[in-house]
């Protein structure tokens, strides 16, 4: 894997400062070629943050005020790229309306009332979870918020292999989805298996395999509603495995 690809993946994944140059060679359509970065990428993000959580909550902001810090750095660094995904298919799946119209409401740029919901909710649940771990010691609390974003950039490959493009036409998601091979995907969820079981142990480790299940559950649900996976979904995807992984560690 080229490291140029390394860059241009995370200048795509993150708001994280990275020079143009250093992605120089890659092209637009080749950034499928980049999945089996997801799981650095997401460990570099989930790694400042937990850093930003542990610093907050250990020098007197307290747990409380370090969930809340941990979930706004998550959001920062990213941009809130997936959160927007997120949004915009609760928009569309729960209008209940035909496959063709649900696609037209996911594209709008305006924020519905349930995507409103869902952006509350999923900011309640991350940092609701990272609140009920905190009993944990410190260093075990810091590393298991390093995998979260790990969890989550791995599964999204599971709504990428196999799946078809449910637009017409091209999208940013028409790059991933349908264009990423067996062993890209091999490589990343045994790669995010990998890393979550080194970084955060067995006790991590069971929760990504929950979050597997669950988004592979999802993936078929989204499929079957709207005919395919598009760059919302992704999205969507993304945030529901940090979610499930999450609320999984208070329970496995």
């Amino acid at each position: 894997m080229r490291l140029s690809m390394l860059w241009a993946t995370l200048r795509l994944m993150s708001r994280i400062p990275v020079p143009e140059k250093w992605a120089d060679g890659v092209e637009f359509r080749q950034l499928a070629r980049g999945v089996p970065w997801f799981v650095p990428i997401g460990a570099l993000i989930g790694g400042l943050a937990a850093l930003v959580a542990l610093v907050v909550s250990q020098t007197g902001g307290g747990m409380y005020v370090g969930a809340v810090a941990y979930v706004l750095a998550l959001v920062l660094l990213t941009g809130g790229f997936h959160l927007d995904g997120l949004a915009d298919t609760c928009d569309g799946i729960f209008s209940a309306r035909s496959r063709e119209r649900m696609l037209e409401i996911m594209k709008d740029s305006r924020l519905g009332t349930f995507g409103g919901l869902a952006l509350v909710f999923s900011i309640l649940i991350k940092v609701s979870a990272v609140i009920g771990l905190a009993h944990l010691p410190a260093s075990q609390w810091f590393t298991l918020l390093i995998c979260a974003p790990v969890a989550g950039r791995a599964a999204l490959v599971l709504g990428m292999y196999g799946q078809r493009y449910a637009r017409e036409g091209e999208g940013m998601g028409s790059l991933y989805i349908g264009q990423v091979s067996v062993r890209e995907t091999a490589i990343t969820l045994l790669g995010g298996a990998i890393a979550v079981g080194l970084i955060g142990g067995l006790h991590a480790l069971a929760a990504l395999l929950v979050s597997y299940v669950a988004i592979a559950g999802l993936v078929r649900y989204l499929r079957r509603r709207l005919g395919g996976q598009t760059g919302d979904t992704l999205g969507a995807l993304a945030e529901s495995a940090e979610m499930v992984f999450l609320l999984a560690l208070l329970w496995v």
